[in-house]
């Protein structure tokens, strides 16, 4: 292969808007199974950058130079009128993280002004061997989970396995929650227990109600410069059933440079990869529970978001109550700045609202948006060593060498897979 960095025909492989290791930082803390089966890409497509109607929110994540595994994440939200019932929420998250290149060991300490207490979180994780521990424990003690919750996982590339435990508690429950994942080719099937309180005895795991679970089909991607999509089937608490389709597209757009001798990029680019992503959810009820109307039992939202660089994206929403548009700007710099805008039309009520958030970033880095030496523009003459071609334009296909293989030296780290991990 060429080097990309060369006077060659390239192609710019921007960063992504939010970094995937942002959101698998606090992953070992939950259950796998209310990741898996596309919920946390989803989640994501489904919330990030809609703020509520008439609400603002700002968020700052920072990180010492001088100390790399220690940050602070800090948020402020609330609405834009103040109200006596709604005042202005503050939250602050202190982190620390043994090594920077493996998140899934750390200690966090959270507070906030709504409600005052100290909530301690940590997490030990061993890749090579697959095992971890977790747990979580509240200062003030109000409800039975106060007196602290812990936690044991095995995890590898095809099977999860974990559970909770109570060792405080006055309550009898043991255990508060299991789960179990696997995965064999493209298919992944899942079971969840999770029992209300108040069961008596033995009847708790007999009880279905207290049972859930899932089965998903998709093809999982080890790395954001690659698609992939999920497509699943849940069952929750023997009282819901939810399907859910998500996809995650990497496309290339030409960059043209229309005015000569005012090039937006070097004339060796002529080509940018853009970001799509798509999903569903349809979540309806399966029980003898009469008492709603059908509307209500029966919800139904897709979403769709467009990065077209580095600096902008689209996001929308669309429900039968409401109908969202999200619209993102994000100047790389040192720390990067991202302003959102938001505006959300009512269909109950029949008027739009709009929101806004604001949020600084330096746990990242500053910019990265390059000739990435994965994505080459290859000469019509070497077509015939373009084995890992997938994208093609007219005659000069790009080659995609090292993703596929598991090869990320060069790569950013927040593009890489998260490794052995299901």
């Amino acid at each position: 292969m060429r080097n990309p960095f060369s006077k060659e025909n390239v192609v710019l492989v921007p960063p992504i808007f939010d970094s995937p290791s942002l959101a698998a930082r606090t992953m070992m803390l939950e259950s796998s199974y209310n990741l898996l089966f596309g919920k946390l890409a989803l989640r994501s497509l489904f919330e990030d950058y809609f703020e509520k109607a008439r609400h603002f929110s700002t968020r700052i994540m920072y990180k010492p130079i001088d100390d790399p595994h220690v940050d602070l994440t800090a948020t402020v939200s609330g609405p834009f009128d103040h109200k006596p019932n709604e005042n202005i929420v503050g939250n602050a998250l202190f982190r620390w993280q043994s090594d920077i290149y493996n998140p899934h060991t750390f200690m966090d300490f959270f507070v906030s002004n709504t409600d005052p207490v100290l909530l301690v979180r940590s997490s030990a994780y061993y890749p090579d061997k697959g095992f971890g521990a977790f747990g979580y424990f509240l200062k003030k003690r109000v409800s039975s989970e106060d007196y602290g919750v812990m936690g044991l996982r095995y995890g590898s590339s095809n099977l999860s396995i974990g559970a909770t435990l109570m060792p405080f508690s006055l309550v009898n429950e043991f255990p508060k929650s299991a789960w179990l994942v696997g995965k064999i080719g493209r298919l992944t099937a899942g079971l969840q227990y999770e029992p209300h309180f108040g069961s008596r005895g033995g009847t708790r795991f007999n009880n279905l109600e207290n049972w859930s679970c899932a089965i998903g089909y998709g093809l999982e991607s080890a790395s954001l410069l690659s698609p992939s999509f999920n497509f699943s089937l849940e069952c929750v608490r023997r009282s819901q059933f939810n399907a859910s389709f998500y996809q995650h597209v990497v496309l290339q757009r030409r960059v043209k440079n229309p005015y000569e001798g005012k090039e937006f990029e070097g004339k060796e680019v002529v080509g940018i990869m853009n970001y799509i992503d798509f999903g569903f959810e349809l979540q309806t009820r399966v029980d003898d529970n009469r008492t709603s109307s059908r509307n209500a039992d029966t919800t139904f939202q897709v979403a769709a978001s467009w990065q077209a660089d580095k600096n902008f994206l689209v996001k929308g929403k669309a429900g039968p109550l409401s109908l969202s548009i999200a619209l993102a700007f994000k100047p790389w710099w040192k720390p990067s700045f991202t302003f959102n805008v938001s505006a959300i039309r009512d269909h109950t009520v029949g008027n739009t609202s709009f929101g806004f958030g604001i949020r600084v970033d330096n746990l990242r880095e500053a910019s990265y948006q390059r000739a990435d030496r994965n994505f080459v523009m290859l000469a019509p003459n070497k077509e015939h060593l373009a084995d890992g071609i997938q994208w093609k334009h007219g005659k000069r296909p790009v080659l995609q060498s090292d993703v596929d293989s598991g090869n990320f030296v060069g790569i950013p780290m927040e593009l890489r897979s998260l490794g052995r991990i299901l």
